[in-house]
């Protein structure tokens, strides 16, 4: 009976966390290069969450300073706590004019942080070319250090859509075989609808948990009154 009863519970407790991973993709589905979770249990119920890097569909913004990846390449970005990566290219230009993300860390260039300074302002006079090649008013101002990693598996997710890399610095590499795209963001690889119709499937499957454990405990105190009887 303990066995039957505990079952249902920890049952309940994986929607619970199912429940917390899905809002979290509801909330993010508007986020550029925002990556779903998948979360998995092993026999012991400890839960395992990795990351879901497919990619999101481009979508065109007309802004000079989105930039989005096709392939597997990440933008790099300086942060207080060391390098981060991401896919959200986002980006704007500090009072500086040094190309910055939205929260105003640093995007980084393959010499470091990059500067749109010319003869104008205007970001009508940034483009960034397939190579991340970035000219203002047609001079070369840096190119976009857009790398990529062997083992996906050592990522894990820090704060401001960021990712950290667990592995050797020495695992990052160029990445050859991504094309960069001005004017563009890359979608969340989430839907808010597909989202929607999990959470209600995972709510419904948390109920069923609940009545059967009410069940369970309405046998455990009748037998208790049964045991008390005799």
């Amino acid at each position: 009976m303990i066995l039957q009863m505990t079952r249902p519970v920890q049952g309940g407790l994986r929607q619970e966390k199912q429940f917390e991973l899905i809002a979290n993709h509801i909330a993010n589905a508007s986020t550029a290069g925002f990556k779903a979770d998948i979360l998995a249990f092993d026999q012991a119920l400890k839960a395992t969450q990795v990351i879901d890097f497919q990619p999101g569909d481009i979508k065109s913004t007309g802004n000079n300073l989105d930039v989005a990846i096709s392939g597997k390449g990440f933008f790099k970005i300086n942060t207080p706590e060391g390098l981060r990566y991401t896919r959200d290219g986002n980006f704007t230009v500090n009072q500086e004019r040094v190309l910055v993300t939205q929260n105003g860390e640093e995007v980084q260039g393959d010499g470091g942080p990059i500067t749109l300074q010319g003869e104008t302002e205007a970001s009508d006079n940034i483009t960034i070319d397939e190579s991340g090649e970035i000219r203002v008013d047609g001079a070369s101002v840096g190119r976009l250090d857009i790398v990529e990693f062997e083992d996906l598996k050592k990522m894990r997710k820090g704060r401001n859509n960021l990712l950290v890399y667990d592995g050797l610095p020495g695992d990052e590499r160029q990445a050859e075989q991504s094309t960069v795209h001005q004017g563009a963001l890359e979608n969340a690889n989430v839907s808010a609808v597909v989202e929607m119709t999990k959470m209600i499937q995972v709510h419904r499957m948390y109920e069923a948990y609940q009545k059967m454990i009410q069940t369970f405990d309405e046998i455990d105190s009748k037998a208790v009154l049964e045991v008390g009887k005799l």
